[in-house]
């Protein structure tokens, strides 16, 4: 990949010198104002640029180029659709048509284009003479397209006799700019009073909630001078309200992009100033995050404070006969996006409205049979956040969903409101939120009081819910859209990521890892080896460390869930009540009542795992091949639920995990079963030659072979005879490998029922020219050896076909040891003759198969010569020690991984031992 980043000026198209008009521009797609013609009227302030080879790894490249630039631009709003939309039509170009892709992104003041180019412009898209019909999105062709005309503000293509272009544009989203707010000219007395010089103290928290900035105003406010604070957490100074209902914290708070409100600081004197605070979350230039926090004094608010969009009525108001409700006041208060804030202000006002102790909102599935909790104040909103509870049937259904309710008392009808059991709530009123008749929510109002409200608060709080549901029905479909963009490029990567192994374990791993911390706390992944094994407990994995230790001694004292095939995700207990039990013991134990824990190795560890597991806990099949191979596990910490959007994710990850997994495991299986096979193709243990030394160095060529055409041996033949040989089938792979198993049992056979080497060798070609059109053609060199008294060897040998044995003499000098003779598996008849060879003391027998003379950097070969001239430098060496040497010559003459098989056989006379 070649890139390149030119900031500032109208760039020009590297494509088209000068930025000419090119030959011939078309549009695609259905004729609408979105899809247009090249157009560049905007200002280009930056540009980036990169080619991508052919090949399927440019695809996940070609992502990252683009998120990486928009989000070094700034432009986070838009990756998710620009890398969506890139991936696409980078994959047309590299995968499907064949050819290198041009990436090219532009910026100007309203957006961002992306160009994609490829070099095969006889692939084109249809004119767009009338409207066409792309087929369905599943189809692979033209889906590039559907998502450009779904998701970009304008895209078109262009065609030049090279290349082809296809490009987008993403606009971005409006801000608002000028005066945000403002308010009337005031006389003085009507100014909020402020005693003496107002200080502002600006304090900046790093991503671990400490304290790296601490003004002088901050100094004078709370006592502590800078150095005194500088690392400490805020936590340690701030005095945070711990309102009921409400689950943010000081850490949560100083997470959000922007918070305000109040709390409490203690200063050096001990004393807590009630101070008013504006949180905003910045990064630096180098991606780090942290929180700059101004704060003032808690009556001096009016500094800080942002004015809401409408004025504050009170009730009593009366304007053209009618009061004036003050939910019109917080109506469009939140950003239009912000859907957890709309909501939670909703059930805050809702709350003070009626005058209540709790309230709360729901948000109907898709299929209205389910009711979703999102908000609530004055519960326990971290236990209940994204529960789930039927509206027609079933346990726990809501009841009181479609139409206005008012329960007096809710002990004389218990489970009317599941959400409220066991709260101590009694009375409450529900009214639904409906948009164009259909259901979209529920909200209510409790108390703790019995008989508290009539149809009279009803009918206000639907009226209010009515003015409500519009809004909080278009934040939902748009937070909706938003996981949707997140969720396919979440899947995207994880497809790249699940495809790029084989490997059993790392995909184990990889499946535990897309899903911490993005959908789950906690996972484990149980696996199933056939039909008749029972799930098993193969990964662990918790966001924190520290804890998948004792998680994982959870889940092994506790029976596997059941490998249900039925798809989706099924509610698993069994944790939490394990975890639960074991938090019981415990607590039971600190007081001396029970037996010590059998959960992790202390009451810490138990206690910290209790709380990681105490939440939802679900279970997905991993189904493949019509067969449940494994259970993906995903968990939430104490008092936590699953969206049901997340779980649908999920879903669709276990699926593409499952086929991942199975493939690993079918490639394994295959892998061993070739090895083994390949495994017995190999001589057994070499025998001990008397008065011999032999070294034997093998290497097959190809990922996961062990054995490939090259072969050799050394076995016994009679009592002081020896057979040996070295050969080279034509080919490599479990192909050769099968005449390689042919050759050895073939020879060692013929050998040993008396045969000569003319003979064996005739024979042998004989059975190879029988296999018919499985026969290869071999190179082989046979010989038996029989070691002499006086210290020295006899060899008679047979060279047919194949590289020459070269024989190494005491004085350093290098000879061929044999006449080449024809190969076998060619011809019928064959006329053969043996040879004989006598090595004295200290001579070296060395014998190669090509891959080690053929062994090839660019146009050289070492060859015979080069060969010759490294056996030089072995006088006086080990049999073991010249094979090694001569392997390392072989290593080092090139780079690249060989080619080709290499067997390497050494044969050294050491004579007799002096006395």
């Amino acid at each position: 990949m070649t890139t390149g980043l030119h900031p500032g000026g109208p760039p020009q198209d590297p494509r088209h010198p000068g930025n000419q008009q090119l030959p011939r521009q078309e549009r695609v797609g259905p004729v609408t104002p979105h899809v247009e013609n090249r157009t560049r009227s905007s200002v280009i302030t930056a540009r980036a640029a990169a080619t991508f080879e052919p090949v399927g790894r440019s695809v996940a490249t070609a992502r990252s180029f683009v998120r990486d630039t928009l989000q070094g631009w700034g432009f986070a709003d838009i990756v998710d659709d620009a890398v969506v939309l890139t991936s696409e039509l980078v994959t047309n170009a590299v995968v499907h048509a064949g050819t290198a892709a041009d990436v090219l992104c532009l910026r100007s003041d309203d957006g961002v284009r992306i160009e994609v180019a490829d070099r095969y412009p006889e692939r084109e898209v249809p004119l767009q003479s009338a409207a066409v019909d792309m087929g369905h999105p599943d189809r692979e062709g033209g889906r590039g397209l559907q998502l450009c005309a779904a998701l970009a503000g304008r895209w078109g293509v262009e065609y030049t006799p090279t290349h082809k272009q296809v490009w987008f544009q993403l606009d971005l989203p409006e801000r608002p700019v000028g005066t945000r707010t403002a308010g009337p000219a005031l006389p003085a007395d009507l100014l909020p009073l402020a005693d003496g010089r107002v200080r502002v103290a600006v304090v900046q928290i790093d991503r671990g909630g400490s304290i790296t900035a601490w003004n002088e105003d901050a100094e004078e406010l709370f006592g502590y001078a800078a150095e005194q604070v500088t690392g400490k957490p805020l936590t340690d100074l701030a005095a945070w309200p711990h309102t009921p209902g409400t689950g943010t914290g000081v850490a949560e708070a100083l997470q959000l992009s922007r918070w305000e409100g109040s709390y409490g600081m203690r200063g050096a004197d001990g004393r807590v100033t009630p101070v008013y605070a504006s949180h905003l979350r910045v990064r630096d230039t180098t991606g780090d995050p942290s929180t700059v926090c101004l704060v003032v004094r808690d009556h001096e608010r009016a500094v800080l404070q942002t004015p809401l969009r409408g004025p504050a009525p009170d009730t009593t108001t009366v304007q053209d006969g009618q009061a004036t409700d003050p939910f019109e006041v917080f109506i469009g208060s939140p950003a239009p996006d912000d859907l957890d804030g709309l909501l939670q202000r909703t059930v805050e006002r809702a709350r003070d409205m009626l005058d209540g102790d709790a309230a709360f909102l729901l948000l109907a599935t898709d299929d209205e049979t389910e009711l979703e909790v999102r908000a609530s104040t004055g519960l326990p909103s971290a236990r209940q956040r994204f529960a789930r509870v039927p509206v027609e049937a079933g346990p726990g259904r809501y009841g009181s969903a479609r139409m206005p309710a008012v329960h007096d008392d809710l002990t004389a009808v218990p489970g009317a409101v599941p959400l409220l059991s066991g709260t101590g709530m009694r009375s409450v009123v529900t009214v639904p939120l409906k948009v164009e008749g259909r259901l979209t929510g529920s909200l209510g109002v409790a108390a703790e009081a019995a008989s508290r409200y009539s149809n009279e608060e009803a009918l206000r709080l639907q009226f209010a819910a009515d003015r409500i549901a519009l809004a909080v029905e278009s934040a939902r479909l748009g937070e909706l859209e938003r996981l949707r963009r997140g969720s396919l490029s979440f899947l995207v990567e994880a497809s790249d990521l699940l495809a790029g192994t084989l490997d059993r374990d790392q995909t184990l791993a990889l499946m535990a890892q897309m899903t911490i911390p993005t959908l789950a706390t906690w996972c484990a992944v149980y696996t199933i080896a056939d039909q008749a094994s029972e799930p098993y407990l193969s990964y662990v994995l918790h966001e924190d460390e520290e804890r998948i230790d004792g998680l994982k001694a959870l889940l092994s004292r506790i029976p596997p869930p059941e490998p249900i095939p039925t798809p989706g995700a099924r509610i698993w207990t069994a944790p939490g009540d394990a975890a639960h039990q074991a938090a019981l013991r415990t607590s039971m134990r600190s007081l001396g009542l029970g037996e010590p824990p059998t959960l992790g190795s202390g009451i810490g560890t138990t206690l910290s795992t209790a709380s990681a597991v105490g939440g939802e806990t679900v279970v997905l099949p991993l189904v493949a091949r019509n067969r449940v191979i494994g259970m993906l596990t995903l968990g939430k910490p104490t008092d936590e639920h699953f969206r049901q959007e997340i779980l649908e994710l999920a879903e669709d990850l276990s699926r593409r995990a499952a086929l991942a997994l199975d493939n690993a495991r079918l490639y394994s299986e295959r892998t061993a079963i070739s090895q083994s096979l390949q495994r017995s193709l190999l001589p057994p243990e070499l025998p001990l030659v008397d008065g011999v030394e032999v070294e034997v160095i093998y290497r097959a060529a190809g990922e996961g072979n062990e054995v490939g055409g090259d072969f050799y041996d050394l076995f016994p033949i009679r009592d002081g005879a020896y057979g040996f040989a070295i050969g080279d089938v034509c080919g490599t792979g479990p192909e050769a490998a099968a005449v390689t198993g042919l050759a050895r049992h073939a020879l060692r056979l013929l050998a040993r029922e008396g045969f000569g080497g003319p003979a064996v060798l005739e024979r042998l070609n004989s059975a190879i020219l029988d296999e018919g059109a499985r026969s290869r053609f071999l190179t082989l060199l046979y010989g038996e050896l029989w070691p002499q008294e006086d210290g020295s060897a006899v060899l008679k040998v047979v060279c047919a076909g194949h590289p020459l044995p070269l024989r190494l003499r005491q004085d350093g000098t290098v000879e061929s040891a044999a006449e080449p003779q024809p190969l076998l598996g060619v011809m019928d008849d064959l006329e053969l003759y043996e040879q004989t060879v006598r090595l004295d003391p200290g001579d070296v027998l060395l014998c190669v198969t090509d891959g080690v003379t053929e062994r090839r950097e660019g146009t050289r070969m070492l060859g015979d010569d080069g060969l010759a001239d490294v056996l030089t430098t072995c006088t006086g060496l080990t049999a073991g020690a010249v094979a090694a040497r001569i392997m390392r010559a072989v290593e080092r003459f090139a780079s690249d991984a060989p080619s080709d098989d290499m067997a390497i056989l050494a044969m050294r006379v050491p004579g007799l031992p002096k006395d």
